[in-house]
């Protein structure tokens, strides 16, 4: 009988593009059976907190704080240049400045609230809310600015809204490097050996998406908030890229400078664990080690 595995991902096209293939059994799943749960990211990180998922999405914020009870899955990852969020404003030329004003933030523990609080620091009030009510907030003006992810970054020009910043650009200038958003972390209660099997399914689900973009459409539109086919493979082909496909020693460094970072203003313990990424030696199930 196939072991059940409990997944968590979000629904952003990125995600439902990678795991398509696993989801509708179009790759091999290596004796698991894989119970997968389409959620917010923020609803996401909470729930990992909790201990709900065996696998799932999360912030690399988030994971920054659970490195004693996870591993990074090196297939799966957001990363990259141009892939950041951006700082929107509901007026022209305001620029964030004062506690009178807010800025809306897509979740406590996500990448997108720690960048804000990375460049912006004690400037405004935070609120945060599910990243789909962002964009709406701001054209009523019930808020002052909105760090806005997902489909958002290619429609906020016809929201008629303004952009203040992007965010990942301002990292790259600091860095030198891409920009880590998120990725696929697994319990380490699995073990190594069944994590690497899942990973091993990741990566082949990721293939097939790569080689039959149009299959994993009709899933993509299930569950994105922007129905327009054009949007939706943009968002593709911004968001997986050959760091999806395995994290690589660039992908090591993008994490290392963003728990440096964390941990210099803060948002993560000094003594806090490192991310680990789970090494994965393509074309065999077995781990190698671990970075």
């Amino acid at each position: 009988m196939a072991e059940k595995i409990h997944v968590g991902i979000s629904t952003c096209p990125n995600d439902t593009f990678a795991f398509h293939g696993l989801m509708n059994g179009e790759v091999d799943c290596r004796g698991f059976d894989f119970d997968v749960e389409l959620i917010d990211i923020q609803q996401l990180n909470q729930r990992l907190f909790r201990g709900d998922f065996d696998i799932a999405k999360t912030s690399f914020h988030a994971a920054l704080l659970l490195g004693d009870e996870t591993w990074v899955l090196p297939s799966g990852s957001a990363l990259g240049f141009g892939v950041g969020p951006l700082l929107l404003a509901a007026r022209p030329e305001e620029q964030p400045e004062n506690q009178s004003q807010t800025t809306l933030c897509p979740g406590e523990h996500t990448t997108a609230t720690l960048l804000f609080k990375l460049f912006y620091p004690q400037t405004t009030r935070l609120e945060h809310c599910v990243f789909s009510e962002i964009m709406p907030r701001l054209q009523r003006q019930t808020a002052d600015f909105g760090v806005c992810i997902h489909e958002g970054r290619f429609t906020w020009e016809q929201e008629n809204l303004a952009r203040v910043i992007d965010l990942g650009t301002r990292w790259e200038q600091v860095t030198n490097g891409p920009l880590p958003l998120g990725g696929i972390v697994a319990r380490r209660a699995l073990g190594t050996e069944k994590a690497t099997r899942i990973q091993a399914v990741l990566r082949d689900s990721l293939e097939f998406g790569l080689a039959n973009p149009q299959a994993a459409l009709p899933t993509m539109r299930t569950y994105a908030q922007e129905f327009d086919d054009d949007v939706l493979m943009q968002h593709v082909d911004l968001y997986v890229n050959d760091w999806t496909i395995d994290l690589g020693d660039v992908g090591c460094q993008a994490l290392e400078q963003l728990s440096l970072r964390a941990r210099e203003i803060g948002l993560v313990a000094s003594t806090a664990r490192a991310l680990e990424i789970l090494e994965y030696d393509h074309g065999s199930d077995h781990t190698q080690g671990s970075l």
